[in-house]
């Protein structure tokens, strides 16, 4: 998926091209728990890669363990071709971003994006021409001479962002870099990362439990499942064509709704759908976004409207079955205006491909 953001920041001339990541067979056990159940997770050249799971899924142990922060009981790690394995934290060339900005409070903003670049013995002159082009890449050229108390959690993050990448870091590693955010910065700051990384192309591992911000900024979606990559794909791919039961039920909203599959198509609600791969045969449960159900008012219909929720330019109708089963649809407000709590209704499906599963 090719994302461009506008933005009025000029970007430095320093395009990294990136480094292909390679992770096999990763496995890390804490007790009882598989927290990596033999992970394996390529990220091609300046690709951003978002893993995206419940908590305990592994995403973060992952991470960890591609940093150096963490030791993995079996597996392997190379990133451009290089073996680092067995390769100290300090010797893996990675830039990390946090929840917690991890900002040093007596460091001036410019200081602090330097901080890095000192340790690795560049000159003054450099690092504060290099510091001063990564605050005007997020925005914040005009900040520089400020202490990080002075700034906004979501200003804080963008420093730490910026020092991050300052050190031209060979991967760019974020662990739920947004969630101390409230929601409007969080989308603000998630585009301006999406935008960031494209413009200096560093490979990026970005980890995070919100299902939007992952479908919103990845070029490709890991969902992770109990130490297993269950799917990677484009976001649109990913939503629309889940390869397991869990990644449709854990990626957006899906209704389950009764089905009968015949050989490669399935009977759901008088449609005939074709079946995704790994679908479960016979008698099933499809997995039905809410906007491809489809709502028209019909005293002989076979659902009964339970309530209409306006948000927005959209609503969300909640109906059921005559059966008993609970339906959501996604909908256009003005179409929305029609339905009556309490009347009959006929539904209909768009026919696209769905998953079904076991009931």
């Amino acid at each position: 998926m090719s994302v461009t953001q506008s933005s009025s920041h000029s970007a430095p001339s320093t395009v990294s091209p990136g480094l292909a990541v390679e992770m096999t067979a990763l496995r890390r056990t804490y007790g009882t728990v598989n927290a990596l159940d033999g992970l394996d997770l390529h990220l091609d050249p300046g690709e951003m890669v978002v893993l995206l799971g419940p908590s305990g899924c592994g995403k973060t142990t992952a991470l960890r363990i591609l940093a150096g922060l963490e030791r993995q009981d079996a597996g392997t790690i190379s990133v451009g071709g290089r073996d680092l394995t067995h390769v100290p934290a300090n010797k893996r060339d990675m830039g990390m971003v946090f929840q917690a900005y991890s900002l040093f409070p007596h460091l001036t903003v410019l200081d602090n994006v330097a901080f890095g670049l000192k340790l690795r013995g560049r000159s003054r002159k450099d690092r504060r021409q290099r510091a001063g082009d990564m605050l005007d890449l997020v925005g914040l050229g005009e900040q520089k001479a400020r202490y990080a108390h002075q700034l906004s959690g979501g200003q804080q993050q963008r420093v730490a962002l910026a020092r991050a990448l300052a050190i031209e870091p060979a991967v760019l590693l974020l662990d739920e870099p947004l969630s101390a955010l409230d929601a409007k910065v969080r989308v603000q700051l998630r585009d301006e990362i999406r935008r960031v990384q494209s413009d200096v192309g560093t490979t990026t591992l970005f980890v995070t439990h919100d299902q939007e911000e992952a479908l919103a900024i990845a070029d490709r979606v890991g969902v992770m499942n109990s130490g297993r990559l269950d799917q990677i794909a484009p976001p649109a791919e990913l939503y629309s064509s889940p390869a397991t039961r869990f990644v449709g039920e854990f990626v957006g909203l899906s209704n389950r709704i009764p089905a009968q599959v015949d050989g490669e198509t399935a009977v759901v609600l008088d449609a005939r759908l074709p079946v995704l791969p790994g679908s479960a045969a016979g008698a099933g449960l499809a997995l039905v976004r809410p906007e491809s159900v489809s709502v028209e008012p019909d005293e002989h219909g076979h659902a009964t409207v339970v309530s209409v929720a306006f948000l927005g330019p959209v609503s969300r109708a909640t109906l059921t079955l005559d059966d008993g089963t609970l339906v959501m649809a996604q909908l256009a407000s003005a179409a929305a205006g029609g339905l009556v709590v309490g009347g009959r209704v006929r539904l209909r499906i768009t026919p696209s491909p769905v998953l079904v599963v076991g009931a």
